[in-house]
Formats: C-alpha cells, structure tokens, sequence
C-alpha cells in the first residue's frame, strides 16, 4: 500500500478536521503498525529517505520521544530542534525559522508551540506537511486519537460510551482534541472540574458540563483525569492542590461510581495524590502506559498517511 493512499489530508492540524471516516481510517493504520513495536528487531523501511523534523518550543517527553521513535521505527531521517537550540533565542520568528527548515527540504515538521494556531500559520508557510505536536490550549490531535485507539481496543467500539473528563479543562489541549474525537465517534463526553477551570462555551463543542463529580462519574465507562496546568496560568485560580485532590481527586471510591469496568486514563505526567490517588493509577482499571505504547502505533500512522500527501 502506497503512503496515504486513501487519505486526503496534507496536514494533522486538529481533531475537527476528521470525519468519522477519517479517525477509523486513522485508528486501523495504527493498529497495523502496532505489532512492529514488540517485534525483535522494531523497523521496517517504510520512510526510508525522508526527513522528519520534530520543533519543539515547549518542554515534552513523551509526545516528542514518541514521534521520535515512530519515525526512526519507519527507518526516516530524524532531527530533533528546541526553542532552546534554536535561533528562536536570538530573536527570529517562528516563520524565519520554519522558512530556514523548509529551505533543507524535510518532509515533515513536527510543531509544538505554545501559541495556539501555530501549526496552522506554519502550514502556510512551508512546503512540508505539517503535524500538530500540541499548540497552546488550542488541541493535541495524536493524543486525542491515541485515547480513542486505546479506548476502542478495550470496548471494541466507542459509539454511546460515557466518558468523563476531569480536571483543568481551561488550559487543556487533550480535552479539545478528546471530546472532538470522542463525539464525532459517538461517544458522549461529560466534563467537570474547579468553575474557575471550565471555559465558557465549552458545551459547543458536545460536552456536557456537570455540576458535580459524582455526576460527572456515576456509570462512565471512561474516566480521563487531566492535570492543573499552573504553568498556563496567569493568576491563581486554585486555593491548593491539596484542595483540589480533595473534591476533584480521583479515588477508588469515587471510581466506585463509574461501571465496573471503566478505564482509567490520563494524558501525563500525573501528580500522584492529586488527580488520581496512587491505587487507582496503578490499579488494574489503569490503562495509562496502554496510551503511552498506543501513541507510538498512532504517530507512525499519521507520518505514514500524510507522507502521501506531502
């Protein structure tokens, strides 16, 4: 099979951009790609000779090691930049910069940056495709899709699911991209945290605000937990967190509420005794490092897909 055949999109901006058709065409790619991860030898030649370059202008471990590790695992040339290492210091802007890479001719370009729309401005700029790492509070596609393939291996389908989402919703790009993907794949998404953590207007994007967690909670058959992202905080919008772990924390009684079954996710890194108590993040209902083994099979699946359409 050719790189993206079937796939019409040159760039991976946000989850809006999928229809229904698109995330299963998405999610099926990943699945295929999974098995080479625990093979003894894990590369296969599928992009031999194209450049991958991954630009990071905020901190990541786990999405930049994974795409890194995709695209190495798909034999590309991988290079990684950070705000640190880049020219960024000296003053240049993020479409000098992107200019300068598109003049080495790399395929794709990798973005996280913390103004929202970035990725956006960078697509129109460069002849490379374009995938969004994570901008600002705006979305986080591949993370939004690694939930939906994780969720969908334990429930076989995501259509009617209740999935609760809990947390810092505010300043939160995987609750974006997750109740765009969820509900497209007609799950229905119910969000719940501080007042001062959830923005107006959410509900336009398909979620239900709830006005409690027990609410939030009762019968879900997922839980995501998202951290207080103080470092996207202006002001103070929490007395403590131990305030917070005590009336937003997950723990295994207020897990008691949700079905006997539901998954326990969270996008990383989690504060330990603050949104999910030690038990339930380790317990067997977890399925926190499935995401993490599931955002490699679906990082190779996007630079696989779009690399037909660069």
């Amino acid at each position: 099979m050719a790189p993206g055949m079937d796939f019409t999109h040159r760039h991976i901006l946000d989850m809006h951009q999928f229809a229904r058709e698109d995330i299963d065409h998405i999610l099926n790619t990943a699945d295929s790609f999974k098995e080479i991860s625990s093979r003894p030898i894990k590369k296969v030649p599928t992009l031999r000779g194209h450049t991958i370059i991954n630009l990071f202008f905020e901190p990541s471990t786990r999405t930049r090691l994974s795409f890194e590790v995709a695209a190495k695992r798909m034999s590309a040339d991988t290079f990684n930049i950070s705000a640190s290492t880049s020219s960024a210091t000296k003053g240049e802007t993020l479409i000098d910069t992107a200019r300068n890479i598109s003049a080495m001719h790399p395929d794709i370009i990798v973005l996280r940056h913390s103004s929202s729309g970035a990725p956006h401005l960078l697509s129109r700029h460069v002849n490379a495709a374009v995938i969004n790492a994570g901008d600002g509070a705006h979305e986080h596609p591949s993370q939004g899709l690694l939930d939906l393939m994780t969720v969908k291996e334990h429930r076989g389908s995501l259509a009617g699911l209740k999935i609760a989402i809990i947390g810092d919703i505010t300043h939160s790009r995987v609750a974006r991209s997750n109740i765009e993907g969820f509900t497209t794949m007609g799950s229905e998404v119910f969000v719940y945290g501080p007042s001062t953590l959830i923005p107006h207007g959410i509900d336009n994007l398909g979620a239900t605000v709830c006005t409690s967690l027990e609410q939030a909670v009762r019968d879900a058959d997922v839980v995501m937990t998202l951290r207080i992202q103080r470092e996207r905080q202006n002001d103070p919008l929490l007395p403590s967190l131990r305030e917070y772990a005590r009336y937003f924390g997950i723990t295994s009684e207020v897990l008691s509420l949700a079905r006997p079954d539901a998954l326990i996710m969270h996008p990383g890194p989690v504060n330990r005794g603050v949104e999910l108590t030690p038990d339930v993040a380790d317990g067997a209902r977890s399925v926190i490092l499935d995401q993490v083994t599931n955002g490699v099979a679906v990082r190779m699946a996007l630079l696989y897909l779009v690399m037909g359409n660069a």
